[in-house]
């Protein structure tokens, strides 16, 4: 569907509603699937953005409608849809996403919305817009799109810099040429350019200002994480001390785990704190070791999609950032080094495969795409970012919901703080 009218159409059609008004509506005859397990025949109803009541019971369902539409009120009656048993979702949370529909967070305002919507057709309904390593006049005027959108737009959250404090040695698909070392300098830089948007970092620990860096970050509100680094097992532990609280895409880009090396994911396992992303494309990490990640990482999971620009597109020719990227089978590698240039995930089918492929839970895949990612930012509680608590079906929280098909998990309806977008 790249570049075609229908998809044209859809991008102004979503881009519309995310900017519109939430709308009062109820659920009802669902299956509930949150963090805090599966209830049948489950109802929610939405007020102003918000879940304001939930239950099983239908006679409750219509007491509490009458008391907040009666039926005599010559307001508007909200949209009630009747799920017939399918299941019902909090909306997914994508924290390290790069772009998808050929366009990349890093293409201004337009290209966030194009890319934005072809993540929310697939069920996302907040996304932490990441920008690839670039010159920093760049990575300024690309943050200071992504700050104009966070201010019209609930379902964008804000920018992850993946860069341009990256170990050369683990670069994975960033440009050596704009990789550079935390001095203050930089940061204050980065920090005053962002207008508050930057939630999350990564950072190589071990880099001559890292432990620095990452200290500075943290001070100013932003979550460092550990990524893309050489780091060994006592520099992850200092850079957890100073404050970094994600594991960028465990197992990617850093020290494997060696009986006489543990690398920075032992020191992550023995530190609860931090949260830790996973890539379930079966590429980045293959099934048996996502079955051990679900494992070792007990409700600290946060999947993750690591999605660039040609995510729900053909097979082809792309670029990430600066970079020739060429995709063959779904896979992206850069066609200088065949280094892994990010995914084509979405998180409907790292969600999906974990139930199906690995024997995941459903409870705990979805978990993983919602609170987990929530937990990782500090947005399943009140906050200065969203209106409204993320990642459960719950009174007081965000009315973030997906009805999916039985059994497909194929999204069907998705809505974001009280707006439709699908």
């Amino acid at each position: 569907m790249a570049g075609d009218k229908t998809r044209e159409q859809r991008v102004r059609s979503l881009s519309r509603a995310a900017i519109g008004e939430a709308k009062p509506f109820a659920i009802r005859n669902a299956t509930k699937i949150d963090a805090r397990g599966i209830v049948p025949h489950f109802w929610m109803i939405s007020e102003e953005g918000r879940i304001v009541a939930s239950g099983t019971r239908d006679e409750d369902f219509a007491a509490t409608m009458e008391r907040l539409h009666p039926a005599s009120s010559p307001e508007v009656q909200p949209e009630v849809i009747d799920a017939a048993g399918k299941m019902l979702t909090p909306g997914y949370i994508d924290i390290h996403s790069h772009g998808a529909w050929e366009s990349s967070f890093d293409d201004g305002d337009e290209g966030i919305a194009t890319a934005r919507a072809g993540h929310a057709v697939h069920g996302t309904t907040r996304q932490v817009l990441s920008l690839i390593t670039n010159p920093l006049d760049v990575m300024c005027a690309n943050m200071a799109a992504v700050a104009r959108q966070c201010a019209l737009r609930p379902d964008c959250l804000g920018a992850h810099l993946e860069g341009p404090f990256l170990a050369l040695s683990r670069k994975g698909a960033h440009d050596p040429n704009c990789l550079r070392d935390p001095e203050p300098s930089v940061v204050d830089r980065l920090l005053e350019a962002s207008q508050g948007c930057i939630r999350q970092i990564t950072i190589a620990p071990e880099l001559s200002h890292g432990i620095e860096a990452i200290r500075r970050f943290s001070e100013a509100g932003v979550v460092p994480a550990i990524g893309h680094c050489d780091a060994d097992y006592a520099m992850a532990k200092r850079g957890i001390d100073a404050g970094a609280r994600i594991l960028t895409h465990v197992f990617n880009a850093m020290n494997g785990i060696g009986h006489r090396n543990p690398g920075p994911i032992p020191a992550v396992l023995e530190d609860r704190r931090v949260q830790v992303e996973l890539i379930n494309d079966g590429f980045h990490v293959q099934n048996p070791v996502v079955g051990m990640a679900f494992d070792l990482f007990a409700h600290r999971l946060a999947l993750i999609t690591d999605s660039m620009a040609a995510t729900g597109c053909a097979d082809g020719d792309y670029t990430l950032g600066k970079l020739a990227v060429n995709v063959e089978d779904g896979h992206a590698r850069l066609v200088s080094n065949g280094a892994i240039a990010g995914s084509t995930l979405t998180l409907d089918v790292a969600v999906g495969r974990a139930i199906r492929e690995i024997g995941i839970s459903a409870v705990e895949a979805v978990e993983a795409a919602t609170v987990g990612p929530a937990c990782a930012l500090g947005l399943d509680r009140p906050n200065d970012v969203t209106r409204y608590p993320l990642g459960l079906l719950a009174p007081g929280y965000a009315a973030d919901a997906l009805v999916q098909g039985a059994e497909t998990w194929k999204v069907e309806s998705v809505w974001c703080e009280g707006r439709r977008l699908v």
